[in-house]
């Protein structure tokens, strides 16, 4: 079967231009505009609590965002609010949207019943074209257990899981999670 044409493809400029005047967030991909979904109770303090138990460990230089912050990944035309960020060093705007940072160190997803098999499947390998991304950390929010996807110094990816009593280790940040803390913020 032919997948149908597109009847409207949208600029990057267009996009702008809705961020600016939108009290909803949306992310743009190749041209298509998707309304982002708002997010649970849960879902915002497992974000906080990642992005405490690491700006508590940062090194000099490097500071946590929330999800307000703009990603743009300019090699696969996506543009999108992780649920956190690290960015080590002063932030590097995007040549064609001053506001959104294509230098994170770390990414933040904390997943939802929504959003689970795109923050784990497409949008890791959107994230994998950012040059600077070391690691990628995915919070569940269906049980107490935490991913890491490290880039290694050969450019390939591996995954790391953690659970309840565990700890994993951010190499890119001398930093580490300990998973019963993250969520103690849903006791």
């Amino acid at each position: 079967m032919v997948a149908p044409a597109r009847l409207h493809r949208y600029l990057y400029e267009d996009y702008l231009l809705l961020e600016q005047h939108s009290q909803v967030r949306h992310e743009f991909l190749d041209g298509e505009i998707y309304a982002m979904a708002g997010g649970t109770p849960e879902h915002a303090a497992l974000a906080a609590s990642v992005l405490r138990h690491i700006g508590n460990q940062l090194p000099a230089g490097c500071r946590t965002y929330t999800s307000d912050l703009r990603i743009r990944i300019s090699k696969s035309d996506l543009t999108t609010y992780p649920d956190g960020a690290v960015i080590c060093g002063k932030v590097i705007p995007a040549v064609e949207d001053p506001l959104a940072a294509t230098n994170p160190k770390l990414l933040l997803e904390v997943t939802s019943p929504s959003t689970e098999a795109y923050d784990r499947g497409a949008k890791l390998e959107h994230y994998r074209g950012l040059e600077a991304l070391r690691e990628i950390v995915v919070v569940s929010h269906q049980e107490r257990r935490v991913e890491l996807h490290r880039r290694g110094v050969d450019g390939t990816w591996s995954v790391v899981a953690a659970t309840g009593g565990q700890t994993i280790e951010l190499e890119s940040l001398g930093a580490k999670l300990d998973v019963s803390e993250i969520y103690k913020a849903l006791d």
